[in-house]
């Protein structure tokens, strides 16, 4: 994929949203160069679940592909003219710390953009540039919780529930990608750059577009979360997952005469269709205890039938062998940079037929530091001395105890 080739970007991100955006950027063919700290950025040094592949982190796996990795010592004077004779030669900057990191370490947006007028400067926050909450910690997990998602998502006998993943952060990366993508188009058409921001809070509204739309709006509810296992507040009955008699299938949304006819409910099938909110309950209490006596297999055979739409319940372990994800390519094995397999979640997006390839593994820390300073006019002994002095990394090892 060559959409965004001959775009260079510098990206300071660490952790997870930032690093995901640049990824989707390097995967539409930017040349992305990850500028790291000595010791390397957060998502090196901390794992999901503390696991590690041949010494990798999985965070690390899961944002690294198709950029290169140059290890900077930013905090010295060197290393921060280094960073800004990078910043000079690229078409955006990418960063995901608080506010007012960045011009701490003498990189202030506001300068570089005066100094780059074509420059896209775009920076990923916990809750935005400014306001009340601009300096408190943004985490997944906090933003599931103040963004009313983990008080809307579960049973309505449970407590609030977070989601099973860290779908705030990823949403954030595609938005977050999305619109440099849209500032760089914008550029080409005005010759100006300009400043991008996006913040998790917002993020994780826009997630929950339709269910807050109808909320602020006054649509019926009688509570945060679906009664009687229907799924979401705002669901008709039937609708959620249910247990059967080997798993759990999820149930979308149908007329009740139809789920009556498809499992064999003769009670379901005089309830009229504007009934199926108002009687959601009692339609959801006969579904499932229909589907309770019914192995997988056969319940999801009955409901094709029928015209309903469903799924069993899988877990991750079931992915690798489901045919369309299959088909996809989804889950791209590579060998990884210290020699090792990795699987790896592929890119999601297919242009032309095809999804981007894998062209360059999640790399070692500093693997292409030497390349990179070349590209900007450094000469092997000056490389030399900077790694000798702790001012940059190299994965060669050249670089000061």
């Amino acid at each position: 994929m060559d959409a965004l080739q001959g775009i260079k970007i510098a990206s300071f991100n660490h952790f997870l949203a930032g690093p995901a955006a640049a990824q989707l950027l390097a995967d539409m063919g930017a040349d992305v160069v990850a500028i790291e700290p000595i010791d390397g950025a957060f998502q090196r040094n901390w794992a999901v679940a503390g696991h590690f592949v041949d010494g990798q982190s999985v965070n690390h796996l899961s944002t690294g592909r198709n950029k290169r990795s140059i290890a900077l010592d930013v905090k010295s004077p060197e290393g921060r003219a280094l960073a800004e004779s990078l910043v000079a030669g690229s078409d955006v900057v990418m960063e995901n710390f608080r506010p007012g990191a960045m011009a701490r370490l003498g990189l202030d947006p506001e300068r570089l953009l005066a100094e780059h007028p074509r420059l896209i400067y775009a920076a990923v926050t916990g809750f935005g540039a400014d306001g009340p909450f601009a300096q408190r910690p943004g985490q997944d997990l906090l933003l599931q919780a103040m963004s009313g998602l983990a008080a809307h998502t579960g049973r309505v006998d449970g407590p609030p529930t977070p989601v099973g993943s860290v779908v705030i952060d990823q949403h954030a990366a595609a938005l977050c990608a999305m619109a440099i993508s849209a500032a760089l188009f914008r550029r080409e058409r005005t010759g100006r750059g300009g400043r991008v921001d996006v913040s998790l809070l917002q993020a994780a509204i826009d997630l929950q577009a339709e269910s807050i739309t109808a909320w602020l709006n006054g649509a019926p509810r009688s509570g945060p979360r679906g009664p009687g296992g229907v799924a979401t507040w705002f669901s008709p009955g039937g609708y959620g997952v249910h247990a059967t008699a080997d798993g759990f299938l999820a149930v979308s949304m149908a007329p009740p005469a139809t789920l009556g006819r498809a499992l064999g409910i003769p009670i379901l099938e005089g309830v009229a269709d504007d009934e199926s909110f108002a009687r959601r309950e009692d339609i959801t209490a006969q579904v499932a205890e229909a589907l309770r006596t019914l192995p997988t297999h056969d319940a999801v055979a009955r409901l094709d039938a029928g015209g309903v739409w469903n799924a069993a319940v899988d877990s991750y372990d079931d992915l690798v062998d489901n045919p369309q994800l299959r088909h996809l390519g989804s889950f791209p094995e590579i060998e990884g940079a210290t020699g090792a397999p990795v699987t790896l979640v592929g890119h999601p997006v297919r242009w032309d037929g095809e999804a981007p390839p894998v062209r360059l593994a999640p790399q070692r820390l500093g693997a292409q530091t030497r390349a990179v300073l070349a590209e900007i006019g450094l000469s092997d002994a000056r490389i030399d001395d900077l790694a000798a002095r702790g001012i940059i990394g190299c994965a060669d090892g050249s670089a000061a105890p």
